[in-house]
């Protein structure tokens, strides 16, 4: 990969993260505090396998699909919690 393209990459997706946070700082209920925490997280998944093609090195990945599913797990209980007011 082309470093140039690494590094415009990177930054977007910094900045990108970054909106994602005021977004879920800004939010005034909770499932618009999850929604943009999903976004976030969204976001790091992108940058974790950027990083992993960048670097050549898969543990990135790895990474990033455990952060996934621990988000996917999260939105459910928060959803669920929201719905009817208990996680299990």
């Amino acid at each position: 990969m082309h470093v140039m393209v690494f590094y415009i990459a990177t930054l977007w997706l910094a900045l990108l993260i970054a909106v994602g946070v005021t977004l879920t700082l800004r939010a005034r209920t909770i499932l618009l505090r999850v929604l943009g925490l999903e976004i976030v997280t969204t976001m790091l998944v992108g940058l974790l396998a950027l990083f992993a093609g960048g670097r050549d090195s898969p543990h990135y990945l790895d990474a990033a699909m455990v952060l996934a599913l621990l988000a996917f797990v999260g939105t459910l209980a928060a959803a669920r919690f929201d719905a009817e007011g208990r996680i299990f």
